[in-house]
């Protein structure tokens, strides 16, 4: 995982390397699947081929489309990691908001696999950033409604203040989530409201099983090589450059070559092949959260088209 600051900070002091979450699942299979190890150098060079394969085929059309100016407005600083605020289509103005971040970053510390956070209280402040990333005032958590390691890593969430109150107070809206699956090739920023920085490259593809440590996330996005994220960026907001939308969560990367241990996620497919690829960095879909949320921003995880694992 792009871990919770402490470690983190002595990382990045140290190596100036990208830092990643753990998490992962390994297989209890006798006989272990085969593991191909991808080098970082490999993985950048089939990033820049696809990158200009997909610049080739893009066509008049996908050049009419105009990029969002991607800042740091809606986004938030935690004391150990990244996220924003953010909203459904269907929030209202007077809803209570909601804070997006990653499962390991919540205060009560990493939900272990199959365990799932739901309505605890939370008095957690965030610091709330404008556009140029200045920290402009403080909003505060009511309670944890969803946070869960398992298939995913998110926490959501619900503050004492409502989206027209913090527009209001600081001029700063909601970030709003994407709900169709994210597509491969697209260009995308990962913001970081914690370190006020921004990386910006594409969607490599995504991955059938991604196993870190303990824990196994389904489905999640694969960035090409130019996002080399680093400790505190967990949480952070993948934001779709195109519509201005979020695609995901930022949440982990291989750091040192290992095969499925903390930091060091592997990528497992159908067949339970494993593929280790040192330097990639990786992040959980988004676009099922929406489902889940119902009339005044409130999770229920019974409404149809839920998928979000259950308590």
């Amino acid at each position: 995982m792009q871990k919770p600051l402490v470690g983190a900070l002595f990382a990045v002091l140290l190596l100036g390397a990208g830092t990643a979450p753990a998490a992962a699942v390994t297989s209890h299979d006798a006989t272990a699947p085969s593991t191909v190890k991808v080098s970082a150098s490999a993985s950048a060079a089939a990033s820049a081929g696809r990158a200009a394969s997909d610049a080739a085929s893009s066509g008049p059309a996908a050049a009419q489309i105009k990029p969002q100016a991607i800042g740091f407005a809606g986004t938030v600083a935690l004391s150990n990691c990244s996220g924003s605020v953010v909203r459904t289509p269907a929030s209202q103005p007077g809803d209570p908001a909601l804070v997006l971040s990653n499962g390991h970053c919540m205060e009560s510390g990493f939900p272990g696999p199959g365990e799932v956070v739901f309505n605890q209280r939370s008095t957690r402040s965030f610091t709330l950033l404008s556009a140029s990333g200045s920290g402009v005032g403080t909003v505060r958590a009511s309670k944890i409604a969803y946070g869960t390691m398992t298939d995913t890593d998110i926490s959501v969430y619900q503050l004492t203040s409502t989206y027209a109150q913090i527009e209001s107070r600081y001029g700063i809206k909601a970030l709003e989530l994407n709900t169709t699956h994210p597509v491969q090739g697209t260009a995308i920023t990962v913001v970081s409201g914690y370190w006020k920085r921004t990386y910006s490259c594409n969607i490599d593809g995504f991955v059938y099983r991604l196993k870190e440590g303990e824990w196994t996330w389904k489905d999640s996005v694969r960035y090409t090589s130019a996002c080399q994220t680093i400790g505190g960026t967990s949480g952070s907001p993948v934001i779709d450059n195109a519509t201005g939308k979020v695609v995901a969560v930022n949440n982990t990367g291989n750091e040192d070559g290992q095969r499925c241990t903390d930091n060091n996620p592997c990528e497992v497919d159908q067949n339970g092949q494993v593929t280790v690829r040192e330097g990639i960095n990786y992040a959980q879909e988004t676009y099922g959260i929406a489902a889940c949320i119902g009339a005044g921003n409130v999770f229920d995880l019974s409404r149809a088209g839920c998928a979000l694992p259950k308590p």
